[in-house]
């Protein structure tokens, strides 16, 4: 009797759609199938504009492979004691299962992280005078000081400090669960489009700091900028050779703090707050450019030296927060042919 009543139903549709002159059911289905794709505002590529979680993870040799990056929005790398870097990686349109090696907040991330609004901030400690600023800050701190050692865990296969790995989903379903509110993903100063006419044809460049340097090569097959770490390709845990879409160098003043870590070192601080300069690499060219960002609680955009938008290429963006101008190498001109007898 079923079968016969949903025979029924079908005939009486295709009926209505006959004397009415609507679309069929194939083509109904098919409009459904192509309904928009969700689009992550801070990548611009295919993904939810979901809660924003930002995690300090190390970026030392024994650090490497680091874990989750590949599913990162936006990565920064910063400046930290000794000339090394460490990264802020901000996650939205995918939450990876882990994350890390998760190491501590810097003084730099204050300022930086303000232009996403409340996001959820990951980290594995901090300077005890750095620790009142971070939750004064208009982060949610959601340092390893506060979580149980269930969400913090630690990797038997690494050594400490290198060995704190962050289970972000359980922390953010945590968080969903308390009812607790953070910034979701929105537009941002940036904008994005597929093609950009003009700029330099670059091989690959490399961006250095006193203790460390990063270079990428773009790939034409991948369509995004291959990264190596201290001479090393950048191989993920995943075994995935990290690169972004789009590769942000942004050029800042990096000063001394009044902070310091345990044993003496000064910790810079990177201003990203003012204006300057920097290059916008893109589909295997190089854009000489300006960021622009009035206040920490606004978002910083980038312009052509004319002033006109600069857009980023839709996803993974690396901004590297450099002091000085990264070296470029260019493709060798074609060979002369030789002479004719």
């Amino acid at each position: 009797m079923m079968c016969y009543k949903k025979i029924g139903t079908a005939v009486v549709l295709l009926a209505f759609f006959a004397l009415t002159g609507c679309a069929s059911v194939s083509s109904l289905i098919s409009t459904s199938k192509n309904a928009p794709v969700a689009i992550n505002p801070i990548s611009g590529h295919e993904g939810v504009s979901g809660p924003i979680l930002v995690v300090k993870i190390d970026d030392t040799p024994e650090a490497h492979p680091q874990i989750g990056l590949e599913d990162a929005d936006c990565v920064y790398i910063e400046q930290v004691e000794g000339g090394l870097t460490r990264l802020a990686a901000v996650f939205s349109s995918r939450i990876p299962e882990e994350i890390g090696p998760v190491r501590s907040a810097r003084i730099s991330d204050i300022d930086l992280l303000a232009q996403y609004g409340k996001v959820a901030f990951a980290y594995s400690g901090a300077q005890k005078k750095l620790l009142p600023v971070i939750s004064a800050s208009g982060v949610l701190d959601l340092g390893a000081q506060h979580e149980s050692s269930l969400i913090y865990t630690r990797d038997p296969n690494r050594v400490s400090p290198v060995d704190m790995v962050l289970r972000g989903k359980d922390l953010m379903k945590k968080l969903d669960t308390q009812g607790v509110t953070i910034a979701t993903a929105k537009k941002m100063g940036w904008s994005f489009s597929s093609e950009l006419t003009g700029g330099k044809i670059i091989k690959s460049v490399k961006m250095n700091w006193p203790a460390n340097s990063y270079s990428a090569e773009w790939s034409d097959t991948q369509s995004r900028w291959l990264l190596s770490h201290h001479g090393a390709s950048d191989v993920s845990a995943s075994g995935e050779i990290l690169g972004p879409t789009t590769l942000v160098i942004q050029i800042v003043s990096i000063i001394d703090s009044t902070y310091h870590d345990k044993v003496g070192g000064i910790t810079p601080l990177s201003i990203t707050v003012g204006s300057g300069q920097g290059f916008i690499l893109r589909n295997g060219k190089s854009f000489a450019a300006r960021w622009i960002r009035p206040n920490a609680q606004e978002q910083t955009t980038w312009t052509l030296e004319d002033g006109n938008p600069l857009p980023f290429a839709p996803g993974q963006i690396w901004v590297a927060l450099v002091a000085s101008a990264p070296d470029f190498i260019y493709p060798a001109e074609s060979a002369s042919p030789a002479p004719t007898k």
